[in-house]
């Protein structure tokens, strides 16, 4: 089972290398990131949907990523 927390830390810490899709099971969305990590352009997004995953409700988050 998937952890919010783990997913949004490393979302906002890691997410300029796709550790958060990794952890999520997204593999092919975390090579993007990580062969487009060097334009910045994934961290950004990485932070984002980090501070995404703390903010959703535990039920959806439980819905989107452990079903």
């Amino acid at each position: 089972m998937k952890s919010k927390t783990t997913s949004g830390v490393l979302g906002i810490l890691l997410g300029g290398f796709g550790a958060h899709k990794f952890y999520l099971g997204k593999t092919g969305k975390g090579v993007l990131y990580l062969l487009t990590s060097w334009t910045g352009v994934p961290g950004i997004i990485g932070l984002i949907e980090g501070i995404q995953y703390l903010t959703m409700d535990e039920d959806k988050f439980n819905e989107k990523f452990n079903n």
